[in-house]
C-alpha cells in the first residue's frame, strides 16, 4: 500500500497542472492607470497622442510612478488592445494626465498604433467617436457611431473586444454595455478566445530596454513552458530563458522571466516569446517585440 503512495501523489501533481480552463487566468486583475510626475531623467520619454495609424513611433513610455492626484505634468499609462491577425495584443501609452482616462483610452485605440507597432502588424478596428456615456455599478455603456457594427460578424466581435478588454483595465469598469438597452453586458471573458496562445504585456515594441529583461504576460501553452530570447539587430540570438507559466495545457496562466543578454553597445533588437513544438522541437506561436536594447557586458 505505501509503495502507491508516491504514484498516487504524483498523478494528482499533475493533473493539477493541467487543469481545465476555468482554473487559469485572463491575465493580471486590472489595475487604475499609474499616474504622477515623472523623474527628469524619463520626462522626454512620454508618448504624446497622435491622429493616424501613420504617426510617428514615439519614444517608449517611462516606468509608472506614484498614484497621486494628477497636476500639472503629471502622466497617466494606460494599456491599449489593438489586434494583429484576427487576435487581441496589449501595448500601452504614456499620456499627459486627466480624470477622464476612459475617454483617453477609447481616443488612443482610434488613433491606432504606432509605425512601429504597424510595422510589428499592430492594427485598430476601433473608429473615432466612441463615448462613454456612464458607469454605474461597474458597467460602462457606451455611445457607438454609426456603423460601428459593419464589416462583418467577425470584424464586429473583435472590434467590441479591443474596447471590453482596454476598457476593463480600469478597477471602475468590469463590463461594458453597448447600448443602454444591452441586457448584458460583455467581460473580457466573453473574448478570451480572442487572445494568442502567447500574451506579452511587456515589453512594449519600442521600449528601451537593458539586461536583464523583464518578460511579462500569459500564455496557454503545452506544459506551460514559455520561452524567451533576445536577438541583436542582425538577428543573432544574444540571450535566452525559459519560464513556467502558473497554468498550461488547455488553461492560461501568467507568466515571468528575467532574461540576461550581452552586448557591447546600444541598438535595435528584438524580444521573442514562443513556445517550443512538442511535435518537432521548432519555435511556434512566436511573438517579436521590437525594442532598443542597451549596451550589456
Amino acid at each position: 500500500m505505501r509503495r502507491l503512495i508516491a504514484p498516487v501523489a504524483a498523478l494528482l501533481l499533475l493533473s493539477a497542472g493541467c487543469a481545465p480552463a476555468r482554473s487559469g487566468t485572463l491575465g493580471p486583475a486590472p489595475v487604475a492607470p499609474s499616474t504622477g510626475t515623472p523623474p527628469a531623467a524619463a520626462a522626454s520619454r512620454t508618448l504624446a497622442p497622435a491622429a493616424s495609424p501613420g504617426r510617428p513611433t514615439p519614444t517608449p513610455p517611462a516606468a509608472p510612478v506614484s498614484t497621486a492626484a494628477a497636476g500639472a505634468g503629471d502622466t497617466v499609462t494606460v494599456q491599449l488592445w489593438f489586434t494583429r491577425a484576427g487576435r487581441l495584443v496589449p501595448t500601452r501609452r504614456t499620456l499627459p494626465a486627466t480624470p477622464a482616462t476612459s475617454r483617453l483610452a477609447l481616443t488612443e485605440l482610434a488613433a491606432g498604433p504606432t509605425l512601429a507597432e504597424t510595422a510589428a502588424g499592430m492594427t485598430s478596428l476601433v473608429p473615432p467617436g466612441v463615448q462613454v456615456t456612464r458607469i454605474d455599478g461597474r458597467v460602462a455603456t457606451l455611445v457607438p457611431p454609426a456603423g460601428f457594427d459593419t464589416g462583418g460578424a467577425t470584424a464586429a466581435r473583435l472590434r467590441r473586444a479591443q474596447v471590453v478588454w482596454t476598457l476593463t483595465q480600469f478597477p471602475t469598469v468590469r463590463r461594458v454595455a453597448f447600448a443602454a438597452t444591452d441586457t448584458a453586458p460583455a467581460d473580457r471573458a466573453d473574448y478570451a478566445d480572442l487572445l494568442p496562445p502567447i500574451v506579452v504585456t511587456g515589453p512594449a515594441v519600442g521600449d528601451r530596454v537593458g539586461s536583464p529583461i523583464t518578460v511579462t504576460g500569459t500564455a496557454n501553452v503545452y506544459e506551460a513552458t514559455v520561452s524567451v530570447r533576445v536577438l541583436d539587430g542582425a538577428g543573432r540570438e544574444i540571450g535566452t530563458a525559459f519560464t513556467l507559466a502558473t497554468c498550461g495545457s488547455g488553461c492560461r496562466g501568467d507568466y515571468r522571466v528575467a532574461v540576461r543578454y550581452r552586448r557591447a553597445t546600444a541598438g535595435p533588437g528584438t524580444v521573442e516569446v514562443y513556445e517550443v513544438s512538442a511535435r518537432d522541437g521548432s519555435r511556434i506561436n512566436v511573438v517579436p517585440v521590437p525594442v532598443v536594447l542597451a549596451a550589456s557586458g
